[in-house]
């Protein structure tokens, strides 16, 4: 089988992080984290019920994607993310073609999304981790253990046992594939980043009327459209520092956009009122009227700050991502009683009764979800360093998501 394959062991991942200082495309390059194999070993049906083989039809390049290409993974998270042979590739748009035993759920030939989480439920644990059996499958105490597909990752695309969108086969369980029918192959592959948007966006019990989200990258873009699907009348304004995040923000439906920095600060206050607090030493004022929920998706020492100097007293921050180790000053969090929320994945979202991939996929068949053109390049697996270049290059390129094709076979749809 074809696709790109890591191996991110110690060794490799410090000489990458080390290369990568003087070298952009040290972890594809030779010696890095990530090469091209034409002889990777088809990943195998696990001997359980209700198991899959697919074959992508498209795939997403992730941020995460890139923090392992990259070498910008934070190594706490090595503890649940154990495998060293891993086909990346977690956002994806397949098509079934074989079912294994007990599989009824879907048949050779449907157009599926892959919410590639496995929880203790594909791993074949009985009983259940505690966190699963509350109903938060998305928080699995045993996503580092084998079970039943021997792997030690939470997810496709972090693993070669069940393979990855960046190669030809991947397997699934049933109950992680979603019919998505004549769905367009450039809005069905968003399912997955658009998932974690929708159950960022949920993190917030809304408690007022204005919102800003930080960073017009994919998953900010995605955090807009869900929350303009979810409150149609919420005041949503997106910090951008250049005019390709502003107007994609704009597209996805944001009402304003904000300067990065001291300057948004400066913004709010001339919109909507409220003196500006100027701390000495500080290089961030504090907005007094502050807004109601900010949603950080870059997670950066400096967005952090701008978070908590906007946000009114005992406002939410929600942290959405795959932030590392950051230097802040938390003192506004305890002087003002904010609530800081962290998301992570997509699940059962007991407020929507249903799952997040569920909702979304409604979505994705409704013109009014504004998530159309985020798809901007799509490469075939031979031009994956290119792939590569292009989303670490981001709005420099004219990229949002940047996605690979690995069986150009396969017809995209719309």
């Amino acid at each position: 089988m074809r696709g790109v394959l890591a191996t991110p062991t110690t060794p490799r991942y410090l000489w990458t992080a080390a290369a990568g200082r003087v070298r952009h495309q040290a972890g594809w390059g030779p010696g890095g984290i990530l090469r091209l194999a034409d002889d990777l070993p088809q990943p195998q049906l696990p001997d359980a019920p209700g198991w899959v083989r697919v074959r992508p039809e498209l795939s997403g390049v992730c941020g995460s994607d890139l923090g392992l290409a990259h070498a910008k993974i934070s190594f706490v998270l090595s503890a649940i993310y154990r495998s060293e042979r891993i086909i990346p590739g977690h956002e994806m748009v397949a098509v079934v073609t074989e079912t294994g035993p007990g599989a009824t759920e879907v048949s050779e030939g449907d157009r599926v999304v892959v919410n590639p989480l496995m929880s203790c439920a594909q791993r074949g644990f009985d009983p259940m981790c505690a966190t699963c059996a509350s109903g938060f499958p998305h928080l699995c105490e045993r996503l580092d253990e084998a079970g039943v597909i021997d792997c030690t990752a939470p997810a496709a695309g972090f693993a070669e046992a069940v393979g990855g969108g960046w190669g030809e086969q991947v397997v699934s369980h049933q109950s992680q594939l979603y019919r998505v029918g004549d769905i367009p192959s450039r809005r069905a592959v968003l399912a997955e980043p658009a998932s974690i948007g929708l159950h960022a966006a949920l993190r917030w019990r809304r408690a007022g009327d204005r919102a800003v989200v930080i960073g017009p990258g994919t998953i900010g873009l995605l955090v807009t459209a869900a929350l303009r699907m979810l409150h149609p009348d919420l005041d949503i304004a997106m910090v951008s520092p250049g005019e390709f995040g502003s107007r994609r923000a704009r597209a996805a439906g944001a009402d304003r956009i904000l300067p990065s920095g001291p300057e948004a600060v400066e913004e709010l206050a001339r919109a909507d009122g409220g003196r500006v607090l100027r701390p000495r030493m500080t290089r961030i004022p504090i907005l007094e009227q502050g807004v109601d929920v900010v949603f950080d998706c870059v997670g950066s020492p400096d967005t952090l700050e701008l978070a908590t100097h906007i946000l009114r007293p005992r406002g939410t921050l929600v942290l959405i991502g795959a932030a590392g180790k950051q230097t802040a000053d938390w003192s506004l969090v305890w002087h003002r009683e904010l609530t800081v929320a962290g998301s992570v994945f997509y699940g059962p979202e007991p407020d929507l009764g249903v799952t997040t991939f569920a909702q979304v996929v409604e979505w994705l068949a409704d013109p009014g979800y504004r998530i159309d053109d985020m798809v901007t390049h799509t490469y075939e697996l031979a031009d994956w360093t290119q792939a590569l270049d292009t989303a670490s290059a981001g709005p420099g390129a004219g990229a949002v998501k940047v996605t690979l094709r690995p069986n150009p076979d396969l017809p995209l749809v719309g």
